[in-house]
């Protein structure tokens, strides 16, 4: 059976829930990424702190501490890039040897399929878990230029290099906050893609609850509420 014959298997409703993920995947990450106005995100918000944290170090000596935080980001990006590259290769095993997934997918669903469509259903999860390794992998770049920039700011806070280059690596912090979460999120929706796996239903209502719990921890969190906090 070529791929075209397979993804004529496929009805109007797996079309349709696939076209939910994507564009809850998508909808989401743009909401967190722009305020436009409306309740900001805890992705958002915490920016704000990323350049406090830049100009605190300015005049913070020694800024042993600093570089520790900024390796424990660099650390938890190397794990997730690890961890979605071990979830790639046992993807592409299913793909190679689909009799498992196969055996799998038609006990849940009793309903048994060719190999091939049981592949097509893994491929989001795939693709998912590709965008994911980039976005950790990137990430982990943009931190390592943030690591070289703020050493060479210079100890002197009247040196008139001293805060634009604090400014540089505030910006270079939050770009790869912001690939990390990117990358954290195509993790969440791979998980609710295998949900494909049960059928078109079961796909849509994976999508709808990873949205949502995404939603929650951004934008109404206990998290949240304690960054808005006014200080003192």
């Amino acid at each position: 059976m070529t791929l075209l014959d397979a993804l004529s298997l496929l009805s109007w409703l797996d079309l349709a829930a696939l076209t939910c993920l994507i564009l809850c995947w998508f909808g989401i990450g743009w909401r967190i990424e722009h305020a436009m106005g409306g309740p900001r995100s805890v992705s958002n918000l915490m920016l704000a702190y990323r350049e406090d944290w830049m100009r605190e170090m300015v005049t913070r000596q020694p800024r042993i501490f600093d570089a520790t935080i900024l390796g424990t980001l660099r650390q938890g990006t190397t794990f997730f890039a690890s961890s979605s590259m071990l979830a790639i290769g046992g993807g592409l095993a299913l793909i190679a040897n689909p009799q498992p997934l196969s055996d799998v997918a038609g006990d849940l669903v009793n309903n048994p399929a060719p190999a091939i469509l049981w592949e097509i259903k893994l491929m989001p999860v795939l693709l998912y878990l590709v965008s994911a390794f980039l976005s950790f992998v990137w990430s982990h770049r943009q931190f390592g230029y943030c690591a070289v920039i703020m050493a060479s700011v210079p100890n002197d806070p009247e040196n008139p290099l001293t805060y634009p280059r604090a400014e540089k690596a505030a910006e270079l912090n939050s770009r790869a906050a912001r690939s990390f979460n990117r990358g954290m999120r195509s993790v969440y929706y791979a998980l609710g893609a295998t949900a494909w796996l049960a059928g078109a239903v079961p796909l849509i209502l994976g999508a709808l609850a990873v949205t949502g719990m995404i939603w929650r921890r951004e934008f109404a969190s206990h998290s949240r509420a304690l960054l808005l906090r006014e200080d003192g």
